[in-house]
């Protein structure tokens, strides 16, 4: 059938990121395989490695958001931790003897993603994931923070999808990743405009213009909204601007991978897909589902 999850994480968000774990992704590969999932690729958020911190820089005290400036970076205290060279090592390692890419999960940081490209540019890398989790200093699926949580209640949503919908078009142009993550993940809490297909329009143009592949995720059946992503409408879009895809879990922990799969591929062969996208060395190929 095919099936290979292309994003999984090493660490819960909870827990502090200190260095990949040889054993652990081997236990992955293990349990990825008694499920049928033939190919993993670990795609650790690029933000967990301290290296991002200095490259990138303290962003969010640019924000006019004075607020969440405190919240912010306290998160990104607790988060960055890790060393990008000993993960790279270490999934290499494990990518030698293992169905297992190298990859990374990559936000989109405005006016930043040439440093973003510069500071990937000399790892081996599989398959580079992009994503788009802030909304200047609002990290709008953090729904374990009150302080983020709070501001679903103050804003706009059609104007929400459009400040999100233009991230992921510029996180498109910069060519800095391989496949978008969580297509629509801005619908996690079920709050959406009366009439999105504009927006799904803008996202499907946007990656078949960067010859971007769209991931489609079971992580949306565990949120709020409780529905995969993308929805079924821009999933239905993305096959009519013939874009290839994927299929993800984006799971934290071992008994996540492959979760949702086979329902997963029906909804996809619903839609018409015959194909799945695989990488390596962050070359695209199709293999039949």
């Amino acid at each position: 059938m095919g099936m290979r999850d292309y994003h999984l994480h090493l660490w819960p968000h909870d827990q502090l990121a200190y260095g990949a774990d040889l054993e652990q992704i081997k236990s992955y590969a293990n349990k990825a395989r008694g499920d049928l999932v033939e190919e993993i690729a670990i795609t650790e958020h690029l933000f967990r490695f301290r290296q991002s911190g200095q490259e990138i820089g303290q962003w969010w005290l640019k924000s006019n958001q004075q607020s969440l400036k405190e919240a912010v970076g306290n998160y990104w205290d607790h988060h960055c931790r890790a060393d990008l060279d000993q993960y790279v090592e270490v999934v290499s390692k494990a990518r030698n003897n293992l169905p297992v890419l190298l990859g990374l999960e990559v936000d989109f940081y405005p006016n930043q993603m040439d440093q973003v490209k510069q500071l990937l540019a000399p790892y081996p890398f599989d398959v580079l994931l992009g994503s788009v989790h802030w909304i200047d200093n609002w990290l709008f699926d953090d729904l374990d923070d009150d302080i983020f949580v709070r501001l679903w209640d103050q804003v706009d949503i059609d104007q929400v999808w459009e400040q999100y919908t233009r991230r992921v078009e510029l996180l498109a142009q910069s060519s800095t990743c391989d496949v978008l993550a969580h297509p629509d993940v801005i619908k996690l809490t079920g709050k959406v405009p009366k009439n999105p297909q504009p927006f799904y329009d803008r996202i499907a143009k946007a990656l078949q213009e960067a010859d971007m592949a769209a991931e489609v995720s079971s992580a949306g059946w565990k949120k709020p909204v409780g529905r995969y992503y993308p929805d079924v409408d821009l999933l239905r879009t993305f096959y009519q601007y013939e874009i290839p895809i994927t299929l993800a879990s984006d799971a934290h922990y071992e008994s996540g991978i492959g979760f949702g799969f086979l329902d997963l591929i029906e909804e996809i062969k619903k839609i018409g897909y015959k194909t799945l996208s695989r990488f390596e060395q962050r070359n695209r190929f199709q293999v039949k589902i």
